[in-house]
């Protein structure tokens, strides 16, 4: 049974650490072991028929809408840059477009090495000089922006040249928000007023679309809403550490929260539901989304699909609406919302049905969520992400108090009879069944249960690898300090103090367990906590905060037991 308990143990670690090793493997954008070949979610493709046109490219999309508009008088184009406390924004004239969106509350992270913080705080390596430049969510070269506007007779979305009326394109101190006004020339007979609305503190943004019939016969209009980027993954903390999933999402009641992979796109192989009087779509990326979420209830056909543009190509994902027919001098406002910010769960949940789902927990949603809501009414309490992490683990440990000290008392005594163990051994050396017989007598005299050790492991995984994504996925720990040396949770420890006192941990607490009487099995003891800590030294800081508690408070109330029943080692 000693055997069996030892082979319980390994194939835990082991799958943990494969599960581990997968996650990784997917947080990186390779697939799956366990479905190589499969998307993860379910995929979109465009609705047969209902998707518009695609241009040649995000940026070949102007040239196009020009030659569609030729009938339009000549407009300057200008750039118009809007700044508010919380958003950074360049609008284009042609079209009324967001080109360009950057965030000045959060920094961005440079691409460093495991070792490069190190290295420069023992001057090694020369750290980078100046301010940090803030997260540019949207850029122009990449090709991500967010584009909305008409399509034109040819099923194109069109990016008319637009005037823009005078105004204040900076929120000053006593206002609350800042509006930009767009208006098309007609063409063919139809003009679009776009406006802009930017409010104090919010990262979502109010487009209203009006489309106004200047001609002498009625027109149905259709309006399109999209958001287009390049296919490039952007890195996480570090060139080591996990990266997210990035691109399309949408949402609708009937078919739920679906995301797509940009190979999966550009192969075809993505399905959506074609049409429908509810939902939104997005373009994720790791701590940050854009989303376009309309306020009408009106029917809506999705699609998303990629165009060549050079060498790479160009992704989109957007949903086209069909007006009500209009009479010459009529018009007809649609009301929408652009989001452009951080992955805040909180306050994406009361945005729209779903919307908090952008935030990624991969396979551990069940356990990750509510570990989120527990951790974020700690930290309200506290103030301190890394005080909750440990006060989180305060209150797992009393959950399951009873629990751990029923599988501490069976190694306590499973160590207490480990001489008699190696006795039978010796002197059954050749005669495995008989040594297996007084093995389990002896463990019916003492009333030993020697797989009750493995409980404790069994249940806490689970929550180990739901706030191993929680840490990953929460922009709120992003840049979140602790104490001293640790100035992100959501990174690496820089100078892999937590990961060194976490092995020394590990160690001890082996050192605390029954030794096995096999001589292989003793020496893989050792090994199989070196290996699990090594992952530790790349992990989130608050991840390896969480899991060092743990350990210390496991070896505190482990240590307990052992001295009550007087089986410390001396």
């Amino acid at each position: 049974m000693t055997d069996i308990r030892r082979t319980v143990l390994w194939v835990v670690f082991t799958m943990s650490l494969f599960l581990l090793w997968d996650s990784w493997q997917r947080f990186n954008g390779h697939p799956s072991m366990f479905a190589p070949g499969q998307h993860p979610a379910a995929a979109v493709a465009a609705a047969a028929g209902s998707a518009p046109a695609p241009a040649a490219s995000a940026a070949a999309a102007i040239a196009v809408a020009q030659a569609a508009s030729d009938a339009a008088p000549a407009i300057p184009r200008q750039s118009i840059h809007v700044k508010t406390d919380v958003l950074d924004v360049t609008l284009d004239s042609q079209g009324g477009t967001v080109t360009r969106v950057a965030l000045p509350k959060y920094e961005a992270k440079p691409e460093q090495g495991l070792f490069e913080p190190l290295l420069e705080k023992i001057g090694l390596k020369k750290a980078p000089e100046g301010p940090q430049e803030p997260v540019l969510l949207m850029d122009p070269q990449r090709g991500y922006v967010a584009q909305s506007g008409l399509i034109d007779a040819r099923g194109v979305p069109a990016v008319v040249p637009m005037n823009v009326e005078p105004g204040e394109r900076t929120l000053k101190d006593g206002s609350d928000e800042v509006v930009v006004k767009f208006e098309s020339a007609p063409v063919n007979g139809v003009k679009l007023v776009k406006t802009y609305t930017f409010k104090r503190g919010d990262y979502l943004v109010g487009v209203r679309h009006e489309v106004v019939n200047a001609g002498t016969a009625a027109v149905t209009p259709q309006l399109y809403l999209q958001l287009t980027r390049d296919g490039s993954v952007e890195s996480s903390h570090s060139a080591i550490g996990p990266r997210p999933f990035v691109g399309p999402a949408a949402y609708t009641e009937k078919s739920g929260f679906n995301t797509f992979k940009f190979d999966d796109i550009a192969k075809g192989k993505a399905e959506i539901e074609k049409t429908g009087g509810d939902g939104w779509v997005a373009m994720i990326q790791h701590f940050f989304a854009s989303a376009w979420l309309p306020d009408s209830t009106a029917q809506r056909a999705f699609y998303v699909d990629s165009q060549p543009d050079g060498a790479s190509a160009q992704y989109r994902v957007g949903m086209t609406f069909t007006l009500p027919s209009l009479a010459p001098g009529a018009s007809e406002a649609q009301d929408d919302r652009l989001f452009v910010g951080p992955q805040e769960e909180s306050k994406l949940a009361v945005l729209a049905p779903g919307l908090q789902l952008v935030k990624d927990y991969g396979r551990f949603k069940m356990i990750s969520q509510p570990l989120f809501w527990l951790l974020d009414h700690l930290h309200r309490l506290i103030g301190n992400w890394g005080w909750s992490i440990i006060s989180l683990v305060l209150l797992l440990k009393a959950a399951f108090f009873w629990l751990n000290a029923s599988a501490y008392r069976s190694m306590a005594k499973m160590k207490a009879i480990a001489p008699r163990i190696q006795a039978l051994n010796e002197r059954y050396k050749d005669k495995p069944q008989e040594k297996q017989q007084e093995m389990m007598r002896i463990y019916k005299e003492e009333k030993v249960n020697p797989l009750g050790s493995c409980l404790p492991i069994l249940v806490q995984m689970p929550f180990f690898m739901g706030l191993y994504w929680v840490l990953l996925s929460s922009v709120e720990l992003r840049d979140a300090p602790w104490i001293g040396w640790i100035h992100d949770l959501s990174a690496h420890d820089p100078y892999f103090i937590l990961p060194i006192i976490m092995l020394a941990t590990q160690l001890f607490q082996t050192w605390l367990n029954p030794t096995p009487p096999d001589p292989v099995q003793a020496k893989m003891m050792w090994i199989m906590p070196l290996m699990f800590s090594v992952m530790f030294f790349v992990f989130p800081a608050g991840l390896v905060l969480y899991w060092l508690t743990n350990n210390v408070l496991s070896i505190a109330q482990q240590w307990f037991i052992n001295k009550k029943l007087g089986v410390l080692k001396s």
